[in-house]
Formats: structure tokens, sequence, C-alpha cells
């Protein structure tokens, strides 16, 4: 029986790790150039500041590139064919997060957008205590 539907993007799951590697080396080889202002006399200056690997910003190159739009059927394994692909997607996401947790630590990135992209959180306790009137007086 012929199968019908939509041909896959990617054919292997070294295909779809060699198209991440080629956005790794764009991102990394361009930085966003940000004006800014420097000296008693505030003079301007045009500084580069890295781009952060991130899965959206994958999803991103891989539609500008063509192949497709959306990678959740291959990360969700739906099908005998896009069950290959978990552990290379598993791979760049993890690629992606601990390239934004190490730029966040050696302050190349802003931290506080790290944490929410990634979904972390400064767990603090909050006690909240309550005292209610015995017998009804204020």
């Amino acid at each position: 029986m012929k199968k019908v539907g939509r041909p896959p993007a990617f054919e292997i799951p070294e295909q779809l790790w060699d198209l991440f590697c080629t956005y790794k080396a764009w991102t990394k080889a361009n930085p966003y150039r940000v004006q800014d202002y420097v000296g008693k006399d505030g003079a301007m200056v045009y500084r580069d500041k890295e781009r952060p690997l991130t899965f959206r910003g994958f999803e991103g190159y891989l539609a500008e590139e063509g192949w497709c739009y959306d990678l959740s059927r291959y990360q969700k394994g739906e099908g005998e064919h896009h069950e290959a692909f978990v552990p290379i997607l598993t791979r760049i996401r993890a690629t992606c997060d601990r390239d934004m947790v190490e730029g966040s630590g050696a302050n190349v990135y802003n931290s506080a957008i790290a944490v929410r992209v990634l979904g972390l959180a400064d767990k603090q306790e909050q006690k909240v205590h309550i005292e209610q009137p015995l017998f009804g007086d204020e």
C-alpha cells in the first residue's frame, strides 16, 4: 500500500544535525550590531553582540531556507519516520540551552531573558501568616 501525504522534510537525522551546525556557524558569525555611546563626550560607536543559539531561531532558520517551519512532529516522534529524529532534536535543544546558560553566566546574554526562555525559576519560599481574632474584635 502506498503512503499518502506530504514527503518528509528530512530524510535522515544527520541531515537535520548538519543544518543545525550550519545555523550555529551562521549565528556566531553574524553578531548583532548595536549602537552605543562611550566616553565623557558620548562618542557614538557600534559594538558587536553575540547572537544566542535558540531552538526557535533554528526553526526560523529552517523556514527561511525553505526546509520546514515546524519541528513539532519530529520532536514528538509521530510516526515511524519521525521517531529517529527525537535524539537529534534533544541534542539540538540541549546545545541551544547550554549556549544560553553559559552565555548568561559569562554576561554575554541577559540572564533574565535566558531564565524565561529556558523556563527556569529562581525559587524563593514565601510564607504568609494571617492571624484571625479570637472573639471577633478587631
